[in-house]
């Protein structure tokens, strides 16, 4: 990935994927439409909707963003009451349109359409073993095996073929299945991934990865689905099934940090609220004397509004972010330095000249782009520049549904804070402490220590174990040095 990538200019941690289904709606495309509008965050790359009226499927995916796909025409041809809907981030294959989801397969009991944010383990050797035995695959995601062994399964309904099926698959999933007699909702045991559940005005229901999706539609919060839970919707209601041996849960805690929108609440709490209690944690820790708090935007707002709440330090917002970039651009025949983040982002000089300003963001992955901000803001005439990340380092990569940068591309797997510090020549550095995260999740709670939640990009503690052959697949050996 080149520094001139548009969507890196912020040095974060790329979106996954969003899923989102109705069931019992007249205008489930609508619907659904809706809802991958709202989830648009969680993935820019592509986007799918299929739906079923009861007596055949209508699908529409490409490449691009939801607004740009789905035309009045289009929703209108997208006729029935139950509909499933995706975007994408792609974590495993390429960008093409084979890999946009939903996957809709035909086989033994009719038409199964599926779509999946996560990641598969054993996605790989699963796939050599489906091909060992014939099955010929169309795309090069891992989401794709689990169609492969729905199939291969000899059970007579649909919903025992998918638990015996989610048996054989190790990783992080939150899925959604469409069938001729109703929608399927899966969560991994660990429940790594977010899914919940809403009632729709009228009648129907609705399953999400976000609930700013419910707000949009009218849509009722029932309940998050729990890790490990199997819920089928179809014109009885709403099933439930817990098939699989229970495990310590493992929720996605940068969920919390970054990838979610601020407006939802995931895991029982509200994202903006714990992201301004990050800010007022990391002021705890890390204090220092300034003339101004402002946020690397847009992830850093909250976080840069409680760390200046709670000091008393004028916040203003004098990093302004370009919100029309696209994927691509074109750059000027000649060169002009940091070009790919001044396209996105540009300092106030009328506001920061002159001041000692704390920079606030919600993480600091590669240090590349942090490094030219840091540059930026000097050009502009800061007097002192510190740095407050409203995370731990980021030490380890994700396997688990999360675009993320190799180990040799995570500053902070082999540099220590200082060394980093003077990488992005800011005046101070400093970090939340994972206590301090837990703290902020837990609002203070006699009960903050770390129970549920995954941490492994903070700890290398993989949650998921690994064999021996998959840690040396997924490159948990690699050596770093810091980036020119």
């Amino acid at each position: 990935m080149t520094d001139n990538d548009p969507l890196h200019a912020i040095d974060t941690m790329s979106e996954e994927c969003g899923v989102f289904g109705v069931y019992g709606h007249p205008e489930a495309a609508n619907l659904t439409y809706l809802g991958l509008y709202a989830l648009q965050h969680r993935g820019q790359e592509a986007s799918g909707i299929l739906t079923y009226d009861g007596k055949a499927f209508h699908h529409e995916r490409n490449r691009g963003r939801v607004a740009d796909i789905f035309s009045e025409s289009c929703l209108n041809r997208l006729k029935g009451h139950a509909a499933i809907g995706h975007n994408r981030y792609s974590t495993t294959g390429g960008n093409k349109l084979e890999n946009v989801q939903p996957i809709v397969v035909n086989y033994a009991l009719g038409t199964l359409g599926m779509v999946h944010n996560g990641n598969l383990i054993n996605g790989n050797f699963l796939r050599d073993e489906l091909e060992a035995y014939g099955a010929i695959f169309q795309s090069s995601m891992d989401s794709e095996v689990i169609v492969h062994l729905i199939a291969h399964s000899k059970r007579r309904h649909v919903a025992e073929r998918v638990i015996e099926s989610l048996g054989r698959i190790r990783g992080a999933y939150c899925l959604l299945f469409l069938t001729e007699e109703g929608l399927i909702g899966a969560r991994d045991p660990y429940g790594v991934r977010p899914l919940s559940l809403g009632k729709i005005k009228g009648g129907g229901y609705v399953l999400a990865s976000e609930t700013c999706t419910f707000d949009l539609i009218e849509a009722e919060f029932v309940r998050d689905i729990e890790p490990g839970e199997i819920v089928q919707i179809d014109e009885k209601g709403v099933s439930s099934f817990k098939p699989f041996p229970k495990v310590a849960p493992a929720q996605c805690v940068f969920e919390y940090v970054y990838f979610s929108r601020p407006d939802s609440n995931l895991f029982g709490k509200n994202v903006y609220a714990v992201r301004k209690r990050m800010g007022r944690e990391l002021l705890k820790e890390s204090q220092v004397e300034a003339d101004m708090v402002i946020p690397v935007p847009d992830s850093g707002v909250p976080a840069a509004l409680g760390y200046a709440e709670a000091s008393l330090i004028p916040y203003d917002t004098a990093l302004i972010r370009n919100h029309y970039v696209g994927r691509t651009f074109i750059e000027p025949q000649q060169s002009i330095r940091h070009f790919g983040v001044k396209i996105k982002l540009n300092a106030i000089r009328e506001l920061i000249e002159g001041k000692r300003v704390i920079v606030v963001d919600d993480s600091l992955v590669r240090g590349t782009t942090a490094r030219k901000i840091v540059k930026m803001i000097r050009t502009a005439g800061a007097k002192e520049i510190h740095v407050r990340i409203s995370s731990p380092p980021i030490v380890s990569p994700c396997f688990y549904g999360i675009d993320t940068p190799t180990r040799n591309e995570l500053v902070a797997s082999t540099h220590n804070v200082e060394e980093i510090r003077k990488y992005i020549t800011a005046d101070s550095l400093a970090y939340l402490s994972t206590e301090g995260m837990f703290r902020a999740v837990y609002n203070n709670s006699s009960e903050y220590e770390n129970k549920h939640f995954c941490t492994a990009c903070f700890s290398e503690d993989y949650p998921i174990p690994f064999t021996g052959e998959e840690r040396v697949q997924l490159g948990l050996f690699e050596d770093q040095a810091l980036p020119n």
